[in-house]
């Protein structure tokens, strides 16, 4: 079975859109929608996730990137959460085929550590892996519950996330894991002078996962622009969908064809 794609939208720039941690397509519809007039989009679910499910491709940030680079056109990619680490991959490793990097909540490396004070507490993550193998269902449930720590109003945020999330089905335990340890593990900080295409890293200021400050770092290691979206958390495109496309402009402006 192939990575499911949704292609949505009529508008004239291409833009890939990558969901988060245990999410699926599904989840970026307030984005999806307000983005139809101006880009044509190719929402994706994740191996594992959603209707991916039975794809049986590893969550690993290259061979997610080929595999999504292969069924898409050149076009801007967008990543939430974990779907930036596979966004900034494949922006740093096939600039022709990612025109444009933009990073929404989403940062080169996500733990902390005593070189990067801007991470998530390491035994977070640590917690997480170790629950996933007894009760993943409740794992999950409180993953989301992080995810809307901060917003302006996080108990509907959660409400509509706990529905949304197995909207499509359960997602594949394998990969929950192989995105645990990419959270645990990964870190392009480094490699940020070397990219190559224009970025925009935008930021929810109520964020208890990745910290705005994480964001604008990464965003000055690379000349890229930044934007902290005020009163939102961890999901900005939940009620604050406006602020992301105003924060996209630039970008999209761009490539216009």
């Amino acid at each position: 079975m192939s990575l499911y794609i949704d292609q949505r939208g009529h508008g004239p720039v291409q833009l890939v859109l990558l969901h988060g941690w245990a999410m699926h397509g599904g989840v970026l519809a307030p984005l999806v929608e307000a983005l139809e007039d101006q880009c044509t989009m190719y929402v994706v679910d994740l191996p594992g996730h959603g209707y991916s499910r039975d794809c049986g491709l590893p969550l690993e940030p290259r061979a997610c990137a080929a595999a999504i680079a292969a069924a898409t056109p050149p076009a801007i990619w967008l990543g939430w959460s974990l779907g930036g680490t596979i966004a900034l991959t494949a922006a740093l490793e096939m600039p022709r085929q990612v025109r444009a990097l933009a990073m929404l909540c989403a940062t080169p490396r996500f733990v902390r550590d005593a070189s990067w004070p801007h991470g998530s507490d390491a035994q977070l993550v640590h917690q997480l892996a170790s629950d996933l193998e007894t009760d993943y269902r409740a794992t999950l449930d409180r993953f989301l519950a992080l995810e809307t720590m901060g917003s302006a109003d996080p108990r509907a945020e959660l409400r509509h996330l706990r529905e949304l999330v197995f909207a499509r089905g359960e997602p594949d335990l394998r990969v929950l894991q192989e995105g645990i340890r990419i959270l645990e593990t990964s870190d392009r900080r480094a490699a940020l002078p070397d990219l190559r295409v224009r970025s925009a890293w935008i930021s929810g200021r109520r964020d208890r996962l990745v910290p705005p400050q994480a964001m604008q770092w990464s965003a000055s290691q690379c000349g890229g622009s930044y934007t902290e979206i005020q009163q939102a958390g961890h999901a900005p495109f939940f009620g604050h969908a406006d602020a992301v496309v105003q924060a996209l402009q630039p970008l999209l402006a761009t490539f216009v064809r």
